[in-house]
């Protein structure tokens, strides 16, 4: 094969010639491209400028007509302030009119309309000019005439309608002009396109007989002589193969293990007197070591520290007989505290130079995730502890705060009404009859209210329902009892179609704080209306509490009081119930629009 006459025919001949036809043909359909373009643009250009053109030679024709209209109808109205209403509208139409017909003739910066340089719409504007002015001079007399000058008024009205049909056809004459204008240009637009669309593809059609095909006949040939040679050298190649396949495979196999003594193991071997004989790359890449280092001991190569360095002296001089496992804490020359699990293995039978083999993991990580877990393991156990102790306080907080109601229930209420009892029992006096009589009906008043006092402290207390019948029946029973107690609208709704029995710390905590909701809707919100509804859905309890009261600041329910006196303490309360049996506890509530507690509590058993 003759490879500098093939360089020469492919690289220099053929290259250079499909090189300088095809740029010419792509500058050719460049060219037609940017060409067309132009065209179109300066003929969209022209198009606006026509279009805007024609709409005001259009709008000369309305105006016209309305200025006649305005001019008629300002000599049949007698009232004052409608004919001076007229002369406002017809003064600005008579303006833009002018200023529209001067526009046309020599062009308008400001309402977007060029200098007109047609000749036979020149000639036009010429022959209408005359009429127009003689409209405009007739308009304003008849604008600057008294309404008693009804002779000039009628002269002027004669040449507005004398004039005014001449207009409108010559006006129509102008703007037929124009369109046939454009129209003449888009025709010759569509001429050129075609021509440069012809021209395009004759170029294309150049390029396909002319470069491709040649090109794809030599690329062709040029193939086949590859695909010779390529055969020619494969079986080279095999023969090659052949004779270095084993020395190739021997090489593989001294470079992998190179490779994963050097770059996959911390690994170095050193003599009796801690000179290094070998240490791996990535053991110096981690120690960050140099060359120039390896010729101190290894225990100076491993750490800077110096108590570190004596104590690998003493676990080398100690591991020459029998094999150690040290995990040892070293500073490298980066000031970097790494751990290491050191495999300290004696080989004296080996070779000379060689007596002790040491093996090492890097298990930094694991050391520290140790410490962390230690850590976190600590600061759970101290936050359990802690969390215990201040709900321990908050329990009994509560219990003194539940103790304290109670007593001020019974001494406000109960306390009050039997002192009162005892006074007016002392100060009956039979003699007195009628005073007497009215003491005993104040006396039975008086004990129903005691009753009622004694009936509410121990239904708050503990609820009979609740431990014979279940939840259900004792929030119904609260809702009839409180509806009594308080005068409200308190009602209960069962979505349930039997009685579900969940274990008794559940349906206390739900019960209390249930009670607890209604309490502060009672004390608290003034609200007439109360709702208790409760449904089981898909495992699920819901009990809803709502209320049409004033409702309370939703922030107070992201934030713990510290003592009784902030206030919230009742929400805080109810929440840590819920959270006990876990359950989950949402409270909405809006200004002037009452409020909503929400319980969830889903049982792992439940007793039917």
């Amino acid at each position: 094969m003759n490879n500098n006459k093939f360089e020469k025919s492919l690289d220099n001949t053929t290259f250079l010639r499909v090189r300088k036809w095809y740029l010419l043909a792509l500058l050719a359909i460049a060219f037609s491209i940017v060409f067309s373009q132009i065209l179109i643009q300066v003929h969209l250009n022209s198009q606006l400028n026509d279009s805007r053109v024609i709409n005001v030679a259009g709008r000369q024709r309305a105006y016209s007509q309305k200025l006649v209209k305005d001019i008629l109808l300002l000599n049949r109205i007698s009232s004052k302030e409608d004919k001076e209403q007229i002369l406002l509208h017809t003064k600005k139409t008579l303006d833009v009119w002018s200023l529209s017909h001067k526009a046309l003739q020599f062009g308008n910066d400001s309402m977007g309309i060029p200098k007109e340089d047609n000749k036979d719409i020149l000639t036009l504007l010429k022959k209408i000019t005359p009429h127009h002015t003689a409209m405009v001079n007739a308009a304003n007399n008849t604008i600057q005439l008294k309404s008693e000058d009804t002779a000039n008024q009628e002269e002027n009205i004669d040449v507005l309608l004398k004039n005014e049909p001449i207009f409108l056809n010559m006006m129509d004459t102008i703007v037929n002009k124009y369109d046939s204008i454009s129209k003449t240009q888009l025709q010759k637009l569509k001429q050129k396109e075609y021509l440069l669309v012809a021209f395009s593809l004759l170029i294309l059609l150049l390029e396909i007989l002319f470069i491709f095909r040649p090109l794809s006949i030599q690329i062709r040939n040029t193939i086949a002589k590859l695909l010779k040679s390529k055969i020619e050298s494969e079986e080279n190649i095999s023969k090659i193969e052949q004779l270095y396949q084993e020395k190739e495979h021997s090489l593989q196999e001294l470079q992998e293990l190179n490779f994963v003594i050097d770059n996959a193991a911390l690994f170095a071997s050193i003599k009796n007197n801690e000179s290094v004989v070998f240490i791996s790359k990535k053991f110096q890449d981690l120690l960050g070591c140099s060359t120039q280092d390896l010729s101190k001991p290894l225990s100076e190569i491993l750490t800077i520290n110096d108590g570190q360095q004596q104590y690998l002296k003493e676990v080398l001089r100690n591991s020459r007989k029998n094999i150690r496992t040290e995990e040892i804490k070293i500073r490298t020359k980066k000031g970097q505290d790494i751990w290491l699990d050191m495999s300290i293995i004696p080989l004296h039978q080996s070779s000379t130079k060689q007596s002790i083999l040491i093996l090492c993991s890097d298990i930094t990580e694991r050391i520290e995730n140790q410490q962390k877990l230690e850590q976190l393991t600590k600061q759970n156990f101290e936050d359990k502890i802690l969390q215990r102790k201040l709900q321990a306080s908050q329990i009994v907080e509560g219990q003194e705060e539940e103790r304290k109601r109670i007593a001020k229930d019974i001494h406000d209420g109960i306390g009050q009404m039997l002192t009162a009892l005892k006074f007016n029992i002392e100060s009956i006096n039979l003699d007195n009859k009628d005073k007497t009589e009215e003491k005993i009906a104040y006396l039975k008043t008086l004990c129903s209210d005691l009753i009622k006092g004694v009936r509410t402290a121990t239904f708050n207390l503990t609820p009979p329902e609740l431990k014979d019948h279940g939840l259900f029946s004792a929030l119904q029973k609260m809702t009839v009892e409180l509806s009594k107690l308080t005068g409200k609208n308190i009602l209960f709704e069962n979505k349930i179609d039997k009685n579900i029995r969940f274990n008794s710390l559940a349906e206390t905590n739900i019960y209390r704080v249930a009670q607890e909701a209604i309490n502060n809707a009672i004390k608290y919100a003034n609200s007439n209306y109360i709702l208790l509804s409760i449904n089981y859905n898909q495992g699920i309890l819901s009990v809803l509490i709502d209320d049409d009261g004033k409702g309370f600041d939703d922030t107070i329910l992201h934030k713990t009081p510290k003592n009784n006196s902030e206030g919230g303490m009742g929400l805080f309360y109810m929440k840590e119930r819920i959270n006990y049996i876990n359950g989950r506890l949402f409270i909405n509530s809006t200004k002037d629009k009452g409020t909503r507690v929400t319980i969830n509590y889903k049982p792992e058993n439940t007793a039917k």
